[in-house]
Formats: structure tokens, sequence, C-alpha cells
């Protein structure tokens, strides 16, 4: 097919595809669909090799944030029985990260829910890096704490902070029907301002909200201009007791293709398969391995994954290797390592059958950080 040699070309060669490109890759059939992924594997292996890089979450606050985003299990209004704690003391944060790097997650990811952070949280959470750098010599944390204030990403990086997360989550045109509280233009000045301090930044996407092709291609390309160094890919987890507790559109092969997609307009970037991949993937998982370079271990903020050991265990036997921390993730191009310093669902096509609702397979995390019970990792 000339369109994926093409893309391949253009992946090789770090050159931006057309529009028409990204798209066409979203509306290819199931039958063209493994000459995708063996196109974006190509893609993929020129710029990381067989590596697959292990992230841990730790959610620090769960639940009672003040913002009305619709796809989250946290927001105001969530009516989902999801755990719901104050703030994790630095010694548990520990605790629970050092479960994550002993089942061979190369970074933890600290989580809080809320708007953004004060500057005594910001302090909180300093001690929480701090401890944790103490604990596991060589780990990289990346903190998601919401919008930042003026001097919190400087305070996060001097306090031993490699990354900033902050999703676009999706398309800008579209971004005001999925939250009211915020806009936007707050979540991309929130990235540039942890580029500026000296972060690697962290930004991805939701797929599977209702939105278009379009949309999809819009806020995977103002990613590659925003140029994070991680973009996590999540797929919606339609939590009951939310607004988009009803949109079950995805089927493992238009996910495949979001991969790809992404794969192609960020070819030397962490392409990171996060949340929702357990529910939607399902038995396909590995296939997203060929597109992917990194992927959470064991379960996520309010919803629980598959065990750590069967991750391992899938990595394995896709012949991948799970990527050391004495290695770096990225090219050297873009700075190595965490440069610069340390790293859903979408509308079906037309005519296309809407799969069936899968809860069964959502599963309300109940162990970890918060309860008594050992994490999963």
């Amino acid at each position: 097919m000339d369109l994926l040699k093409t893309l391949v070309e253009k992946g090789l060669r770090r050159e931006l595809p057309t529009r028409e490109e990204a798209l066409a890759v979203l509306a290819t059939s199931d039958d063209e669909l493994l000459d995708v992924v063996a196109a974006a594997g190509k893609v993929r292996r020129e710029w990381f090799g067989r590596r697959v890089k292990l992230n841990y979450l730790v959610n620090l606050k769960s639940g009672l944030c003040p913002e009305d985003c619709s796809y989250c299990s946290q927001r105001l209004g969530s009516t989902a029985e999801i755990l719901k704690y104050t703030w994790l003391k630095p010694d548990e944060a520990s605790k629970a990260a050092a479960a994550g790097v002993a089942g061979g997650a190369k970074r933890v990811c600290l989580v809080a829910s809320g708007r953004g952070p004060t500057d005594r949280d910001v302090d909180r959470v300093s001690r929480t890096i701090e401890a944790i750098k103490e604990q596991n010599e060589g780990v990289e944390v990346c903190a998601c704490l919401g919008l930042l204030s003026d001097g919190q990403a400087e305070r996060l990086r001097a306090a031993g902070a490699d990354a900033y997360n902050h999703n676009l989550n999706t398309s800008e045109g579209t971004y005001g029907d999925i939250t009211t509280t915020h806009t936007y233009a707050d979540r991309v000045e929130t990235v540039r301002q942890a580029q500026t301090a000296g972060l690697s930044a962290c930004s991805g996407l939701i797929a599977g909200m209702g939105e278009s092709d379009e949309d999809l291609v819009d806020v995977v390309f103002s990613l590659r201009e925003l140029d994070p160094d991680s973009v996590p890919v999540n797929f919606l987890i339609p939590f009951e007791g939310t607004p988009l507790a009803k949109e079950w559109n995805l089927t493992p092969q238009r996910c495949l293709r979001i991969l790809a997609m992404t794969r192609f307009v960020c070819p030397d970037v962490e392409v990171r398969l996060a949340g929702g991949r357990e529910v939607h993937l399902r038995s396909m998982q590995p296939l997203a391995l060929h597109l992917v370079n990194s992927i959470f271990l064991g379960d996520y903020l309010t919803s629980e994954g598959q065990e750590g050991k069967a991750d391992l265990e899938m990595i394995a036997d896709a012949g991948f290797e799970v990527e050391g921390a004495d290695t770096t993730t990225l090219p050297e191009h873009r700075g190595g390592g965490c440069a610069p310093c340390g790293g859903g669902e979408t509308a079906p096509a037309a005519g296309a059958e809407v799969p069936p609702a899968r809860t069964d397979l959502v599963a309300v995390r109940r162990r970890g950080a918060g309860t008594d019970l050992a994490p999963n990792a």
C-alpha cells in the first residue's frame, strides 16, 4: 500500500505526515490492519528497538475533584463507587512506589485529583518525591497534579521530579464538550510551564469520548506541535456514575489504528499505552506492543489493570524486553533518557456496528494506595 510505504519513510525521517494521511490510517479496513501494524512497527523499532518502558501509577489523593471532566470517575458529581481518600503520607506513597519498582517499573507517576496544587501541596509532593528517590536509586518520578501556578514546576524539579504529566485529552474544538471548569488553553499552558522549568513533558489523549476522526487527528497533531517527550494514549473507561458511562464504541481494531496513527505522527516520542487497554484491546494487547514503547504496569488511578505478572509475560511472549533503568528511553537527538531532564474511545465509522458494552471488564480499584491490601505490580 503506497500510503503505508510513504508513512514509514516519513517516520524514519521524523517527517510530519499530512492530515489526509493520518486520517487515511484511521479509515483503513480490518483486512488491512496487520499491514498497518507492521508498517508502524518499523517506525517504532527504528527509534526504540524492542524495548518496553514500564511505568507505575500511585494515586496520592483519590476522588472528590471539583472539576467536571466528563470522562473522570473522580469528577464533581460522580457517583462511581471508587476509593476516596486524602493525601497519602510520603512514606505510604514511597512504599506503594517501591512495589512498582520491584515489579520492573522505571518510572513512578504520582497523581492527585484536583484542579491544581496549592503551594502546600507542592511541599507535600516534594517530600514524597524525595522519599521515593532516596529509597529507589535511579527511578524516574513524574508528577501529575493538575494545572500549575507560576513557580510550581521549578519547585517540583528542584525536589527531584523528572517529568510532569498533563494531557490535552481531546481536540481544542471539542474540549468544551467534555469540561467546562477549565480550558484547553489552560492545559497547554501547564505543559509549557513544565517544559520551561526543565521537566520532561508528558501529554497525551483519551480516545473514545464521541470524537470524530478529525478530532483525533487534531489532538495528535497538536501534541506533535507541543512536542512532549511522552504521549500516553488512553482509551475511555466508561465508569457507571459518569456522563460517558454509555460510550462503548471502540473495537480492538479501532484502538490499534489509533495507536498506529499516533506513532506515525509522533515517530520518535515515547508513545505509552495507558488506561483502558485491558477493557478495549483485550486479547489483542500484544499487537499494540508493535506500536507503543511504553505501558503502565498493574493498576490505574481508580480501576484495576491486569496482573503485573501477566504484563511481564505478555511482553516476553511477544518478543519484546523490559527497558532497564540503565537504558536511555528517547533517541539521542531528543536528549536520551528523560530528556531534557530525566518522562477513552471514538465514534464508530458510518455504518459500523457498535460493539456491545463490556461493563464486566471495568473493575474499580480496591487494592494498593489508600487501602490495606497489597498493590498490583
